[in-house]
C-alpha cells in the first residue's frame, strides 16, 4: 500500500515580480519523517481550490504554521496592525478546506497559524496582539536570536489530566513548548476542547469534539527538529498512524 498522502495547504507569497505557493521544509519533513506520509502541497487557490478534486485523494490535511496572520474581519474585527503580514490566498484556501476535512472525518493535524485557522473557521476570534492583552505573556520569538534560541523550549503549558493529548504523549501533565506567535485564542469555537494552557491562561492545544479521529491543533511548533524531540515524534506518530488507518477504511478498493 502507498504511504498515506497528506495535503499541506501552501502560503502565497510575492518574491519579485512573481507570487509564489509555498511551504517551509520542515512542516514537510515532519509529514514525511515523523508521520510516515507523503505531504502534497496544496496551491492557495481560494474559491478556484477544487477541494473535492483534492480531498478525494488525501488520507490527512497538515495546516502549518505562517508569519501571516488570519485576517480579523473574518472573525468579525477589523485588522489593528496592517503593517503585519496576510495572506488572504491562503486564508480563502484553508477555511473552508477545515470545515470539508472534518466532515469527510479526514485526520487534521493543525499547527501555529493553522491552529488559529481551526479556531477561526469553526466559529471563534482570535487576540490580534496576545502581548497586549492585560495578564498575557509575550509569546512572540526574538526575531534577531539565532534560529536554534527562537525554537528552544520557551513555556511551560499544563496538559488537561485523561485529555487525548497527554494520553498520547503518556499522562504527561505538563510540557515546556517553544513561542513563536503574537496572535492566539480569544473565544474557543463551540465544539473544540481544550488539551493543553500556558500558565496565563491562553489555550495551546485543543480537540475538535465530533471528529471521530484524530483533529488535534497545537499553538507551538512540534515540527522543529522533529526527529530529535520524543514528544513530536508521538504527535507525528499518532497522526501518521490516523492517517493510515483512514487510508485502509477509504481505500480498499484501490
Amino acid at each position: 500500500m502507498r504511504h498515506p498522502i497528506v495535503l499541506v495547504p501552501a502560503c502565497q507569497r510575492q518574491l519579485g515580480s512573481h507570487a509564489w505557493h509555498m511551504a517551509q521544509d520542515k512542516y514537510l519533513h515532519a509529514v514525511l519523517r515523523g508521520a510516515g506520509c507523503m505531504p502534497l502541497l496544496m496551491p492557495a487557490l481560494g474559491a478556484e481550490a477544487d477541494l473535492e478534486a483534492v480531498l478525494r485523494i488525501a488520507d490527512g490535511v497538515m495546516l502549518t504554521g505562517s508569519a501571516s496572520n488570519v485576517d480579523a474581519r473574518l472573525y468579525g474585527e477589523e485588522i489593528l496592525h496592517p503593517d503585519l503580514p496576510q495572506d488572504p490566498a491562503r486564508d480563502a484556501t484553508t477555511l473552508p478546506l477545515i470545515r470539508a476535512a472534518l466532515t469527510l472525518q479526514l485526520p487534521l493535524l493543525a499547527i501555529c497559524r493553522g491552529f488559529q485557522e481551526v479556531n477561526v473557521a469553526l466559529g471563534g476570534s482570535l487576540h490580534q496582539a496576545v502581548q497586549a492583552v492585560p495578564g498575557m505573556m509575550d509569546h512572540r520569538e526574538n526575531v534577531l536570536d539565532p534560529l536554534a534560541r527562537q525554537y528552544a523550549p520557551a513555556h511551560r503549558i499544563k496538559l488537561m489530566p485523561d485529555g487525548v493529548l497527554s494520553r498520547l504523549l503518556g499522562g504527561e501533565n505538563e510540557m515546556m513548548v517553544n513561542s513563536l506567535h503574537g496572535q492566539g485564542i480569544a473565544r474557543l469555537a463551540d465544539g473544540l476542547l481544550v488539551e493543553a494552557l500556558a500558565d496565563d491562561g491562553l489555550v495551546e492545544a485543543y480537540t475538535v469534539a465530533s471528529a471521530a479521529g484524530f483533529a488535534l491543533a497545537v499553538q507551538w511548533h512540534p515540527e522543529w527538529q522533529v526527529e530529535d524531540n520524543p514528544q513530536s515524534m508521538r504527535l507525528f506518530g499518532a497522526f501518521g498512524q490516523a492517517c493510515r488507518d483512514y487510508q485502509e477504511q477509504h481505500r480498499k478498493t484501490e
